[in-house]
């Protein structure tokens, strides 16, 4: 009897031993002292997508980590992360069908095929048309069949609701977009007139989104409407055009004729599949939802005032979570 107490005793006590070694799980530790246990991880990591080009528009693909440098309110941020690859992408057409654009569609469609076809195979594009409204022609597809249909099913007709169609674009590419680089080309031959969000609301949901825009503006070059205390409509829509483009480091292009725009899809789609990607942990470490500045500078002595870059200009920080109070 006292053998058997004595290896029940042996037992109990290895069995103590590995109980004190075992982590314990969050679950175990949710409740102590009635107070609730909360993990809080604040690491957050900025990644910043850098387009460069040579003096003739060209994208330059053989730079180094060591030559960038990046500033978030004027101070020199630690580079942690650094790619320079092809990456799919989740994209959106969208595509002014007003009534002005009867006479130039065909060329637009075609333009943005080209841009779909010089595009990564594994990218996923949805289509946004819009004339008094913005409509959903095609959901995310990676096939260049379904997007030709989409295309030709489209009729020209109506007003231009351009905030409408990139405001509802960016939701979509955000929410339901499955690629992590995300980005739009817009399409368009006039200023809005239609639209239910403002100008505002646009930019400042551009502001918050990782998305990159670049837009195609074909506008009027003798536009004379506006009369003598108003500029001419086509100007306000280069305006809006470029810094819907510029704040988020995409870019704004106004060809002069219908023949250009196809080789300057084929132009950003290149752009697109050549930028490279920044990534920084911010030394400003709180979450307060302001907006930061970034600045991306390039120190390359063999390249002096040969290369031009853009990025997008800064982001929101993101606000902490409101504590529990028990």
């Amino acid at each position: 009897m006292s053998r058997l107490i004595a290896i029940a005793t042996i037992a109990l006590s290895f069995s103590v031993l590995l109980l004190a070694q075992t982590p314990q799980q969050p679950s175990d530790l949710q409740k102590q002292g009635n107070k609730d246990f909360v993990l809080k991880v604040d690491t957050t990591l900025i990644q910043v997508p850098v387009s460069v080009h040579d003096k003739d528009g060209r994208p330059v693909n053989n730079l180094t980590k060591d030559l960038f440098q990046v500033f978030e309110d004027k101070v020199q941020q630690l580079i942690t992360l650094f790619k320079h690859e092809d990456v799919p992408l989740s994209l959106g057409l969208v595509i002014d069908n007003s009534g002005s654009m009867r006479n130039k569609r065909e060329r637009v469609n075609s333009a943005a095929l080209s841009f779909v076809r010089d595009s990564n195979p594994e990218d996923e594009t949805f289509i946004v048309n819009f004339d008094d409204s913005a409509y959903l022609e095609q959901e995310f597809t990676s096939s260049i069949g379904d997007l030709v249909d989409a295309l030709d099913n489209l009729d020209t007709r109506g007003e231009t609701s351009l905030y409408d169609a990139i405001y509802l674009s960016v939701d979509k590419v955000v929410k339901e977009g499955k690629r992590d680089s995300k980005a739009l080309l817009v399409v368009s031959d006039g200023e809005d007139n239609t639209s239910k969000y403002k100008f505002e609301d646009v930019l400042k949901r551009l502001k918050e989104s990782k998305v990159t825009v670049y837009a195609i503006g074909l506008l009027e070059d003798n536009d004379q409407r506006g009369g003598l205390f108003k500029a001419p409509p086509s100007k306000r829509a280069r305006q809006v055009l470029e810094q819907f483009a510029e704040a988020t480091g995409g870019v704004a292009y106004f060809p002069k004729t219908l023949d250009e725009v196809e080789e300057l899809c084929k132009q950003i789609a290149h752009d697109l599949r050549n930028r490279y990607t920044i990534g920084y942990t911010p030394t400003n470490t709180k979450l307060d939802g302001t907006w930061r500045d970034v600045r991306v500078t390039i120190n390359s002595p063999k390249a002096a005032n040969k290369l031009t870059w853009r990025s997008k200009p800064g982001y929101y920080a993101p606000l902490s979570p409101p504590s529990n109070q028990n």
